[in-house]
């Protein structure tokens, strides 16, 4: 079905690995419109509760877009480009009400980058670069790197990065706070599976509720949102089930 990313299944974990090794994953139209397929059914499967999005190799996870399909857009073709990614991938995987973890395996930059900031979660190796290198293409990023990169580093340090089109290492990274930890390569994926599996173990549907609220916070309504979405809690099964468990002093079991 696909011929640009892998996916496999596992504990209701759905693992997307972009493969494009030779090309260091740079994400063409194809790829995109790939991950917006494999992360829509992901979404509708009952089956998966998570995913993991990573790339293939061991040097990048996805090391920007394709230049080659860059070069000879327009403005109306630059535009509707970088409409059309954010509202089928970038945003879709942002908005996605499952947790996705991005596992950083190498290079992250431009679109890389933006993939990896869309993801709720990222989790990197220690040989990771980061960065937004599209003002030496005489370009910004476009998938929404502007407004991400400031929300976990801060405008004066996005300025920076942006700015200069710089690469940082995962260290320093992590010390920013675009990172939530860093691990030996040998150690990427089982740390977001074992990341992953403990979420899954939480009820869904307060999980759900949680990425609603905290991505909301990011837009005028963020705290009427997270009112609405804690007292809609209070309907569900889950919570039946998480404090009949809590008063019983059992372990909960959520389905």
């Amino acid at each position: 079905m696909y011929k640009n990313i892998l996916i496999s299944i596992d504990r209701r974990i759905l693992t997307i690995t972009i493969n494009r090794e030779t090309k260091l994953n740079a994400l063409n139209k194809d790829t995109l419109n790939e991950l917006h397929l494999a992360m829509a059914d992901a979404l509708q499967n009952s089956e998966v509760g998570g995913i993991i999005i990573t790339g293939s190799g061991t040097k990048a996870f996805v090391a920007g877009a394709d230049i080659t399909e860059l070069r000879d857009l327009d403005e109306i073709g630059g535009l509707n480009l970088a409409t059309e990614g954010q509202e089928k991938v970038f945003n879709f995987i942002a908005g996605a009400t499952k947790p996705v973890i991005a596992a950083i395996n190498g290079f992250a930059l431009g679109g890389g980058l933006e993939l990896a900031l869309a993801c709720h979660i990222r989790i990197a190796s220690e040989n990771a670069k980061l960065g937004f290198p599209e003002v030496s293409l005489g370009l910004i990023p476009g998938y929404g790197g502007t407004q991400r990169l400031p929300q976990l580093v801060g405008k004066g340090k996005a300025f920076e990065l942006i700015l200069t089109g710089d690469m940082i290492e995962a260290d320093m990274a992590y010390k920013l706070g675009i990172l939530n930890h860093v691990v030996p390569a040998d150690f990427l994926i089982n740390t977001a599976v074992v990341l992953l599996q403990k979420i899954l173990s939480r009820s869904p549907q307060a999980v759900s509720a949680a990425i609603r609220a905290i991505n909301s916070g990011y837009s005028s309504d963020g705290f009427n949102t997270e009112i609405e979405e804690f007292s809609n809690c209070f309907k569900t099964s889950d919570f039946k089930e998480g404090t009949a468990a809590f008063i019983e002093k059992r372990i909960a079991n959520f389905r």
